[in-house]
């Protein structure tokens, strides 16, 4: 469904590119490629390494790229919400708005070659790898065509053909996980790294901690990026951690505080790491952001903080509406054209809502599937088919 560009590592997630008269309407049809410097809207705090400039270059194609991408993922998790409600997604369901900038600023940053690993607040991260709305709506409401077969849910998308390894219900189990990925590509001799997600929730993991030592002896080509969205679940960092200063928490390892809020400061920081842990090992990017939703949806979000708090950063924060004034201070695209954005973008989600709608249910059978490796022959027999035989290596 989806049809994928590629704008300096950059990725559009939707079905068409960036509509033709965004740039025909100022003459950008030969120049949309054309580098515009934009500096950062805070400065990147260091440890134990210096910090990248704050100058970041980009594109009239990135910039509309950005505000599209990021107005789809926004739009997929309002419409997951609503699902939601009306029960036609289940179990456990962590949406993402208002982290929009890190999915896209990341993605800008690497190539489909690099690997991606994190936890369960993982929708618009598959979207930026290259998943479609159709697989991801197929997925939240456990059909057959789902990035993981409609057996993984909200918080196990998957797609390991673009290197997205999932994300792990599991609090900071990933992060093994992700020095695993990275430890195979410097024994395979790969100039690839591994972006390894958590949140500030997982922070105090101690399987964190020891993943960390063994990236830093082997000098891993790992990343380790704390998407500090400022609670875990409903506790604020500063009540959970007796230092809250994530970039500073792996000591012997450089680290960086990044605006995550900002989506060309991400992009500016990732590549940056990237070229860090290729030749030096692993780095922490603590990426400040914040959640406009609750942990999940089973947490209205508003009894451990106010709702004036909300209100605040997105009036003064918000990811999209930061690169929309971008795009009008540069003239590149007029209020009007990027709301019709917004439209079609809302339009493009309601789509590929009814479709899902329309995937069938997973058979039962595939209850037993992809358990064991190949599934060792496994078969279920009986009417019922609760009858199950399998051959043991």
């Amino acid at each position: 469904m989806a049809h994928l560009t590629k704008c300096r590592g950059a990725t559009t997630l939707l079905k068409r590119s960036i509509p033709t008269a965004l740039f025909s309407t100022r003459h950008l049809a030969t120049d949309s490629t054309n580098p515009i410097t934009v500096e950062t809207s805070v400065p990147f705090i260091p440890h134990n390494i210096d910090p990248p400039s704050r100058s970041v270059e980009t594109t009239p194609q990135e910039l509309l790229e950005f505000f599209r991408d990021m107005a789809v993922m926004r739009r997929m998790e309002i419409t997951a919400d609503s699902l939601y409600k009306a029960k036609l997604i289940r179990g456990f369901c962590h949406l993402y708005d208002g982290q929009e900038a890190f999915a896209v600023g990341m993605e800008a940053a690497t190539t489909r070659k690099d690997a991606i690993i994190t936890a369960y607040r993982d929708h618009c991260l598959y979207l930026a790898r290259g998943g479609t709305l159709f697989e991801a709506f197929a997925e939240l409401m456990g059909r057959k065509d789902g990035c993981s077969k409609g057996k993984g849910g909200s918080m196990h998308f998957y797609n390991k053909p673009e290197r997205f390894y999932g994300g792990h219900g599991i609090v900071g189990a990933q992060v093994p996980l992700g020095c695993g990925l990275a430890f195979a590509q410097k024994y395979s001799k790969e100039e690839n790294v591994t972006f390894v997600l958590y949140g500030d929730g997982a922070a105090n993991q101690g399987q964190l901690f020891e993943a960390l030592n063994m990236a830093a002896l082997w000098n891993l080509p790992a990343i380790l990026v704390c998407e500090n969205n400022q609670y875990g679940m409903g506790t604020a960092g500063w009540r959970a951690a007796k230092s809250a200063t994530y970039y500073k928490r792996g000591d012997y390892v450089p680290g960086l505080k990044v605006d995550g809020m900002d989506a060309l400061a991400v992009k500016q920081a990732c590549k940056f790491a990237k070229d860090h842990a290729l030749k030096n090992g692993p780095i922490i990017l603590e990426m400040d952001t914040y959640r406009y939703h609750g942990h999940s949806m089973s947490d209205p979000g508003s009894t451990y903080r106010t709702r004036d708090e909300i209100s605040g950063i997105r009036q003064e924060r918000d990811p999209i509406e930061r690169i929309r004034k971008v795009i009008l201070s540069h003239d590149l695209a007029t209020e009007k054209e990027l709301k019709d954005t917004e439209k079609e973008a809302r339009k493009e989600v309601d789509e590929a809502v009814a479709k899902a709608k329309e995937s069938p249910w997973p058979d039962p059978s595939e209850l037993f599937t992809n358990v064991y490796v190949k599934d060792l022959g496994l078969e279920v027999f009986g009417v019922d088919r609760k009858e199950v035989r399998t051959v043991l290596p």
